[in-house]
């Protein structure tokens, strides 16, 4: 069993969404002894923001399950290449897409891009965010209010939409929602807000897409360590992030990464409308 820390230095990044090879100490990406077993052999994969943190996480350990992953990504290069050698290390092909998610037309371009240089796409999941905490409710501005609604939110409707033209019986969708969406976050609110449509998207999509036989799920990460901490908050809750949990610390991206595996994969093929969380602890209603 890892030895994952409970306290972290109180290092901080000044820009959103962060660099993960900036960060001490790197976050773990996939346990040492994690044991594949073809769970995701011939898929393809499409991952917002899976240049780093979970994403990373999710790209390697479906390479390792045996799928070809297409990653999109802001700008991030360095930590982009490196989870494309990590996959391609897995012996799985890995297509990098740099761009803008807030764009519509970038959303759709990054689905084409990813079906025909992969031959397909079974497997999308919506995970990239972006969340700028504040205090007083009052200093949400409307530059902030839009780039979180686009990233967050309004993106899993383009990808989704431009998704459909490819997914087909069996293939899923999983997105990530947050612990936030269901306990609340004073200092995040439009983040948390973003984070329960995404409950609520997934939910509804699920149903729509049933006669499909299409599954739409989702994952609610509580406290990870991933660049965006690093990135969003100050050093003095950064050296206390995680604490508070049940099981006393931070989650590590390999601790979140299984639970992705699952729900893309046979195993989960009576699930659909559900959110797993992976939170330390924190027990959830609704």
């Amino acid at each position: 069993m890892s030895n994952y820390p409970e306290k972290f230095p109180a290092e901080t990044q000044d820009h959103q969404p962060g660099t993960e090879a900036e960060m001490t100490p790197r976050p773990e990406y996939i346990k040492p002894d994690y044991r594949a077993a073809g769970k995701l052999q011939g898929k393809v994969a499409l991952i917002t923001g899976g240049d780093s943190g979970i994403g990373r996480a999710v790209a390697i350990h479906y390479a390792t399950e045996g799928a070809d992953v297409a990653i999109v990504y802001l700008d991030e290069d360095e930590d982009a290449k490196e989870t494309q050698r990590l996959v391609q290390e897995a012996g799985r092909q890995c297509l990098l897409i740099k761009g803008d998610i807030r764009q519509s037309s970038f959303c759709k371009e990054a689905v084409e891009r990813t079906a025909s240089e992969l031959n397909g796409l079974n497997i999308l999941v919506n995970n990239a965010a972006v969340q700028y905490p504040q205090e007083d409710f009052e200093a949400i501005d409307e530059e902030q209010l839009q780039r979180t609604f686009q990233t967050n939110i309004l993106s899993h409707f383009h990808f989704s939409s431009a998704a459909m033209k490819y997914l087909k019986e069996g293939d899923s969708i999983i997105n990530t929602t947050s612990v936030t969406a269901y306990r609340s976050s004073p200092h995040l609110i439009d983040y948390s807000t973003t984070k329960g449509a995404i409950v609520t998207f997934t939910r509804s999509l699920s149903k729509n897409l049933a006669e499909k036989k299409i599954r739409v799920n989702g994952v609610a990460p509580g406290p990870v360590w991933t660049p965006l901490i690093v990135s969003s908050f100050d050093e003095e809750k950064i050296a206390k992030f995680g604490q508070d949990v049940p099981l006393g610390r931070a989650g590590q991206p390999s601790e979140v990464g299984p639970a992705y595996v699952f729900l893309a994969s046979d195993d989960a093929s009576y699930i659909t409308g559900q959110i797993i969380h992976v939170n330390g602890g924190e027990i959830i209603n609704g």
